[in-house]
């Protein structure tokens, strides 16, 4: 509880000596150039982060697209691969309709 007790009393003496100091020209003017500062600053890292931002979108959207073809050539393959299959059981099929065929001749 005491640390708290310094912590708020902290947090107000900063209020007030940044009161004191404002109304000092000089005192505003270097107020102001500490203002501009944390603002450039804060712009700079705003930008930054929009760009990684857009840069990951982009990743996003070439693997989506990466992501849909294989799934499109997984379908395909699996139809090859179905149809294969279906054409072999017919030729096999075939094969013992034939040799049943000469068997009973």
């Amino acid at each position: 509880m005491q640390k708290f007790a310094w912590f708020v009393l902290g947090i107000a003496g900063g209020f007030v000596a940044a009161h004191l100091v404002n109304k000092d020209p000089r005192g505003h003017e270097v107020l102001a150039d500490v203002d501009s500062r944390i603002s450039e600053f804060t712009d700079r890292i705003g930008d930054a982060y929009r760009a990684q931002e857009a840069k990951i979108d982009g990743l996003v959207a070439d693997v989506k697209d990466v992501a849909a073809g294989a799934i499109d050539a997984a379908k395909s393959a699996t139809a090859d691969a179905k149809d294969a299959v279906v054409d072999g059981v017919e030729s096999a099929a075939d094969a013992v309709r034939d040799a049943a065929a000469k068997l009973t001749d």
